[in-house]
C-alpha cells in the first residue's frame, strides 16, 4: 500500500556541581552560535582564521560528555544533560554526528522514559522527537520510532504518570510518526488511533453533553489533538473520508470546552479537516455548517470579562481566520524569513505542519529550515544553499548533501501539493 504523502560528558564525576552542567550547554550553544557556523571568521588583532574543524571538536567532545550523563546517578547531572541535548539538537544539524551515536543516544532515552520522573521522561520524549528530526526521516529515523515506540505509547495511556510526561509523550509520537511513518502505513494507522484514544474521552456523551475536564486534561487533549492533526496531514483521501464525518461534529461540540487553549486547538484541527475535505471534493460542505458558523461568530467576538485579556485576544484572532476560511475559503498567507530564502504558509495543513516543527525546535526551527534537508524536502525548498561566504559564512557538509539524495530519503515525508491524488489507496 502507498501513503498518499503530499508532504513532502561523562567524566561525570560524582558530586559534580549543576553549575558545571550548565556551563556545558552554554560552552556548546555558544559554539553554534560563533566559530561552529563561520568559515572565515578573523581573531580579533591577529587576522589569523579561527580553527573551525578544532571548535567542532570541542564542541563535539563536550556533546559527547552530555550523552555519557544521561547515564548518570544523579537526576539533576541527567535533566541537565538533556537539557543542553535539547538546545544542541534544536539549535544546529548534527546528522553526522549523531548517525555514528544513534543507538546509544536512543538507548539513554529510553532508560530515562522508563525509569525517570515525569519531568526526565518529559525531557527525554522531546529529546527523542528532536533525534528524529536531526537523523532525518530514513532508515534510522524508522529504526528508532519502532524502538521506543511501545514506552512512549505506555507513558501517554498511564493514567498515573505526569501531566506533562504524557504531553510531550503524544507531541513526541505525532512527530516521530510523521517523520518516519512506514511505506506500508501501518505505524500512521496506529499513531492515529492511540492519539484518537486521548483526545475522544472530550468529546461530548450521548446526551451531547461535554465532561467536565479533570486537572490538567485538556492540555494532554490539546497535545494528542495537535499531534493527531499533524498525522491526518498524511492520509490519502480514502481514509479521510472515513475520518471527516466521523469526527467533525463531535468537535464541532467541543468549540464550548472551558479550556481556551483547547477551544483553539478544536477551531484550528476543524479548519484543518475542512481544508483537506475539500481538496478531495472541491463542493465537500460540513454538514450543519450555519449552526458551526454562528458558533464561530461568537468566539471570534467573545468579550467574556471572565476570561483573560490575551486569552481572549487570542482567541477571537484565530477564530476569526477559521471563520473566514469555512465561509469563504479566505487564508491569510504568513511569510516565514530565514536567511536569503522565505517558507510561505499558504493553508491550514501547512500551517499545522510548521506549528508542529516550531513547537519543538523552538527559535532554531529557521536553522534547520535553511540546512536541515528533512525540513527542506517538506517544505519544498529544494536542497541546502551554499551561500557565498562574504555573505553568510555559513556552509553545509557533504554529510548534509549527500542525506538530501539518499535513499532512504527519496520516498518520505514529501510536501502534499494542492492538487491532492486522487488514487484510492487502501490503508
Amino acid at each position: 500500500t502507498v501513503l498518499d504523502k503530499g508532504r513532502r560528558v561523562k567524566n561525570g564525576l560524582k558530586g559534580e556541581s549543576a553549575a558545571s552542567d550548565d556551563d556545558v550547554a552554554s560552552d556548546i550553544l555558544s559554539h553554534y552560535s560563533s566559530a561552529s557556523e563561520t568559515t572565515s571568521v578573523l581573531e580579533e588583532g591577529t587576522g589569523e582564521q579561527v580553527d573551525e574543524q578544532t571548535a567542532q571538536e570541542e564542541t563535539e567532545d563536550k556533546l559527547k560528555q552530555c550523552i555519557d550523563n544521561l547515564m548518570d546517578k544523579s537526576t539533576k547531572t541527567r535533566l541537565a544533560a538533556l537539557e543542553s541535548l535539547r538546545q544542541a539538537f534544536a539549535s544546529r544539524l548534527l546528522y553526522d554526528f549523531l548517525t555514528e551515536r544513534r543507538l546509544t543516544v536512543s538507548d539513554s532515552l529510553e532508560r530515562s522514559l522508563k525509569k525517570g520522573s515525569g519531568e526526565e521522561q518529559a525531557a527525554a520524549a522531546t529529546v527523542f522527537a528532536l533525534l528524529c528530526i536531526q537523523l532525518g526521516g530514513g532508515g534510522e529515523a524508522e529504526e528508532g520510532f519502532k524502538m521506543l515506540r511501545p514506552i512512549l505509547t505506555a507513558i501517554l495511556m498511564d493514567g498515573t504518570a505526569s501531566i506533562a510526561a504524557r504531553q510531550s509523550c503524544a507531541r513526541s509520537l505525532g512527530m516521530c510518526c510523521y517523520v518516519s511513518a512506514a511505506e506500508d502505513g501501518e505505524d500512521l494507522i496506529k499513531s492515529l488511533a492511540l492519539l484518537e484514544s486521548v483526545f475522544m474521552s472530550s468529546y461530548p456523551n450521548r446526551e451531547g453533553t461535554l465532561p467536565t475536564p479533570k486537572p490538567g486534561s485538556s492540555g494532554l487533549h490539546s497535545a494528542a489533538l495537535q499531534a493527531w492533526s499533524l498525522l491526518v496531514t498524511l492520509c490519502p483521501a480514502s481514509r479521510l473520508t472515513v475520518l471527516l464525518p466521523l469526527h467533525l461534529p463531535k468537535l464541532q461540540a467541543c468549540l464550548q470546552s472551558s479550556d481556551v487553549n483547547y477551544r483553539i486547538a478544536v477551531g484550528e484541527t476543524i479548519a484543518l479537516l475542512v481544508e483537506l475535505g475539500r481538496d478531495i471534493d472541491e463542493d465537500f460542505e460540513v454538514d450543519d455548517s450555519e449552526t458551526l458558523c454562528e458558533c464561530l461568530k461568537s468566539l471570534a467576538t467573545d468579550g467574556n470579562k471572565h476570561r483573560a485579556k490575551n486569552d481572549r485576544r487570542k482567541q477571537r484572532s484565530i477564530f476569526r481566520e477559521v471563520l473566514h476560511y469555512i465561509e469563504n475559503e479566505d487564508f491569510t498567507e504568513e511569510k516565514i524569513r530565514f536567511a536569503v530564502e522565505n517558507v510561505y504558509i499558504d493553508g491550514w495543513m501547512r500551517r499545522r505542519i510548521y506549528d508542529a516543527f516550531k513547537e519543538i525546535l523552538e527559535s532554531g526551527v529557521r536553522h534547520h529550515l535553511q540546512f536541515n534537508p528533512l525540513l527542506r524536502d517538506i517544505f519544498g525548498l529544494g536542497p541546502p544553499l551554499i551561500l557565498d561566504a562574504a555573505v553568510k559564512g555559513n556552509k553545509i557538509s557533504r554529510f548534509e548533501k549527500h542525506l538530501f539524495n539518499s535513499a532512504a530519503f527519496k520516498a518520505r515525508t514529501k510536501q502534499r501539493s494542492k492538487a491532492r491524488d486522487k488514487r484510492a489507496d487502501v490503508m
